[in-house]
C-alpha cells in the first residue's frame, strides 16, 4: 500500500512514520508512505496557501490551488490512477476499526490535512472521497488525525505485524474490547497472574478470555455490545453478570 499525505507541516511526519513497527515496514518496503509539502505547490511569490473567507469571520482558510496542484503531482507519480482521498475533519465519520480493515485493503490513499479554518469547500467538492474524524473534538490541524489514521491503516497491511492474529484478537476488531494481558513475574505486588493462564488448558483460557473481553466491553463501552456479533453463550454470561449485580 502507499499513503500520500499532503501538508502544511510535513516535518511532524517523519519522526513518528520512521519509528517502531511502521518504520521497520517502511524500511522493508512493506508500505509507503509520502508526505507533500502543500506550501510547494503555490504560486503565490510570498508562498501563501490561505486566505481571508468569503463572507466574513475570523481565521484563514487554505486555498484550492495549491492543494489541487499538489494532488495534481501526486496523480502524475501514481500513473494517473486516482487514490483515495481522505480529508481529516471534526465534521467526518468518526474511525472504526472496521473501516480502518476496508482503506487497508486498497492499493492507494491520499490523506489531506487542513489546518487555519479549514479549506475551500470546492477542493473537498473535486477531489475528496471520504471525510474521517478521530474524535469529537478540535485540534489545531490535520497531522495529528493523518499520523493516527496512517498508523491504524498501516499496521493491518499484510507483512507489517508478524501475523494477522495480532490485530485481529484486539479490541473493536471483533466489535468488543480485548481481554487483560499478564506477562512476568506471576506475582508482582501482591496482585497474582489468573491461575487459568498458566494452566496449559487452551479451551479454558480461550473462554476466560472471551468473559473477561465481555466483562470489559459492559463496563467501559456498553455501547459496542448492541451491535457486536455475540454468540448464545455470550448472552447467557452477560444475562448471569446482570443478575448477579455486576
Amino acid at each position: 500500500m502507499r499513503i500520500d499525505i499532503m501538508t502544511l507541516f510535513p516535518e511532524m511526519f517523519e519522526p513518528v512514520i520512521a519509528t517502531s513497527i511502521i518504520g521497520r515496514a517502511r524500511a522493508a518496503g512493506k508500505i509507503d508512505i509520502r508526505c507533500h509539502h502543500i506550501r510547494d505547490y503555490t504560486l503565490d511569490k510570498h508562498g501563501r496557501t490561505d486566505d481571508t473567507p468569503y463572507g466574513g469571520g475570523k481565521g484563514m482558510l487554505m486555498q484550492a490551488d495549491p492543494i489541487y496542484n499538489c494532488y495534481q503531482s501526486i496523480l502524475l507519480q501514481l500513473g494517473g490512477k486516482k487514490p483515495h482521498v481522505i480529508y481529516m475533519t471534526p465534521a467526518g465519520s468518526l474511525l472504526r476499526q472496521k473501516r480502518a480493515v476496508e482503506l487497508s485493503r486498497l492499493e492507494n490513499i491520499c490523506i489531506l490535512c487542513g489546518h487555519y479554518e479549514g479549506v475551500d469547500q470546492r477542493i473537498l467538492d473535486e477531489i475528496v472521497d471520504e471525510e474521517i474524524s478521530i474524535g469529537d473534538y478540535v485540534l489545531t490541524g490535520g497531522e495529528l488525525p493523518a499520523l493516527v489514521l496512517a498508523d491504524c491503516i498501516s499496521r493491518l497491511c499484510d507483512g507489517v505485524l508478524a501475523e494477522d492474529i495480532c490485530w485481529q484478537e484486539e479490541s473493536h476488531s471483533e466489535g468488543l474490547l480485548e481481554y487483560p494481558h499478564y506477562t512476568k513475574p506471576f506475582s508482582w505486588n501482591g496482585r497474582e497472574v489468573p491461575e487459568v493462564l498458566i494452566s496449559g488448558h487452551h479451551a479454558n483460557i480461550d473462554k476466560w478470555r472471551r468473559e473477561k473481553s465481555l466483562e470489559k466491553t459492559r463496563r467501559v463501552r456498553p455501547d459496542l455490545l448492541e451491535t457486536a456479533p455475540l454468540e448464545e453463550s455470550d448472552r447467557e454470561y452477560l444475562h448471569k453478570l446482570e443478575e448477579e449485580g455486576q
